[in-house]
């Protein structure tokens, strides 16, 4: 099962949270919003960001925003891929979870 560690388990929040944007979306507000489902500090996220895109799920893009550069993330075909199997493999082990707790 992909999904017994911590890697792989922030690898997904980062994979769907730049996934709710066609267009991609900049670090900060990646941060954010994985801190909505998990503590993560910046230290933490970044690197991740870096190995995603290394790997070929995320491309970069700098974009200009209030006279600075800004670093956009956005997902790729293999990232919606690595995304959905994340997906798949969460449904089987909250299922398994679910059963230990309910017996």
């Amino acid at each position: 099962m992909v999904f017994n560690t911590g890697a792989a388990l922030l690898d997904a929040i980062v994979l769907a949270v730049v996934s709710k944007d066609d267009n991609g979306t900049y670090g900060y507000k990646i941060t954010q919003d994985v801190r909505s489902a998990i503590e993560v500090s910046e230290s933490t996220l970044y690197p991740v960001l870096r190995r995603l895109q290394k790997d070929g799920a995320l491309e970069v893009y700098d974009q200009e925003y209030g006279g600075r550069n800004r670093r956009y993330y956005k997902i790729t075909p293999s990232g919606f891929a690595q995304l959905q199997l994340y997906r798949d493999e969460w449904k089987i082990y909250s299922k398994k979870i679910t059963a230990i707790f309910n017996n």
